[in-house]
């Protein structure tokens, strides 16, 4: 059985349980960090220095951490050839679409915008910072907007790996108090997403215990 540490609320978290909900795997998952603690003891650390969640084991596996690492690992081990595909080529497709939502979006969106505007103060935030970000992450956003015109999934016409780095958080965007450009494909892409009940069990997920004041 799966193993995995890490509070419901975190994203990177939500990553890897989607993907664990998708795959229909069974699993134990332990609430750790954040208000619950534990990762920085001596234990967890021996299973990431990093002191960060998640982690995953799989029966006596080594412990594996950081979420797009886990995903790709449970997609090659447990998923379908649509999901996750053997052809290199087939799944590079695929990949340069998880890692762009990875390494642009979620950079783009978590720090810059989700922060200052949920967890941080009123009096704090620098509400020209935001609006910057918030034109950068629209210019991403277009990006799918203009792929989901071509196909009902980022990278094709079945869910794969590049929907569960992506989707887990368009949750957090759709729900936070912004301003919000119309962009219909991707509006229509969440709603799918919201009707999918591992999506709805372990993305959709009230975060307001990750507040500061």
């Amino acid at each position: 059985m799966l193993k995995v540490w890490g509070r419901k609320t975190s994203s990177n978290v939500q990553v890897v349980m989607w993907c664990i909900g998708e795959l229909g795997l069974p699993y134990q998952r332990i609430d750790i960090g954040h208000k619950y603690g534990g990762n920085h003891t001596p234990e967890f650390l021996a299973m990431n220095p990093n002191g960060l969640v998640p982690v995953l084991c799989d029966d006596s596996s080594p412990p594996l951490f950081e979420s797009a690492a886990i995903v790709r690992y449970l997609a090659g081990r447990y998923g379908d050839d649509a999901f996750w595909p053997q052809s290199a080529l087939a799944r590079a497709a695929i990949d340069v679409w998880a890692e762009w939502a990875k390494s642009s979006v979620y950079v783009s969106f978590i720090r810059p915008i989700f922060w200052p505007v949920f967890m941080g103060a009123p009096e704090d935030r620098d509400e020209q910072a935001i609006a910057a970000a918030l034109d950068n992450l629209t210019n991403l956003l277009k990006i799918a907007d203009h792929q989901l015109t071509q196909h009902d999934y980022l990278a094709g016409d079945r869910l794969t790996v590049a929907d569960i780095m992506f989707g887990t958080l368009l949750y957090r965007y759709y729900t936070l108090e912004i301003a919000r450009p119309a962009l219909p494909a991707l509006e229509k892409y969440y709603q799918r997403l919201t009707q999918r009940p591992a999506y709805q069990e372990h993305v959709m997920v009230p975060y307001a215990e990750l507040r500061n004041w």
